[in-house]
């Protein structure tokens, strides 16, 4: 049995951030779950461009606002509590804050590591353990 608490994650090296978020990582590759496991949270206000290449993503907002655009064909999709979007063909995407912060739980196939960084096209890498 895995046990965590976000208070316990929070501040340590499980806590990844950048300017636009912030990475609560509950679950990694080396857990052997067969995904990862994130409480992510979307600062207000921002645009994040990401293309996870090498991952498929889904996502439930369960806090605050915010909007999806796919870049292939310029949609885009309100975010709120209560909505969920899966990543399912790789999609390249900006995600945007509203006027609250999102706060997202984030599960990844295949699994993170947590050594992963967005690279200048919003990729995160394929490592392994």
């Amino acid at each position: 049995m895995i046990v965590r608490k976000l208070d316990d994650i929070i501040g340590t090296k499980d806590e990844t951030s950048a300017e636009t978020w912030s990475s609560r990582r509950f679950l990694y590759a080396k857990d052997n779950m067969g995904f990862s496991l994130n409480d992510t949270i979307i600062r207000a206000g921002t645009e994040t461009h990401i293309w996870y290449q090498n991952h498929l993503e889904a996502v439930y907002c369960i806090e605050g606002n915010g909007e999806i655009e796919t870049v292939k064909d310029g949609k885009v999709y309100p975010i709120e509590a209560g909505t969920m979007y899966a990543l399912d063909q790789n999609d390249e995407h900006y995600l945007r804050g509203g006027t609250k912060d999102m706060r997202m739980v984030c599960v990844f196939n295949p699994p993170l590591t947590g050594r992963e960084t967005h690279d200048e096209n919003g990729v995160y890498p394929l490592l392994t353990e």
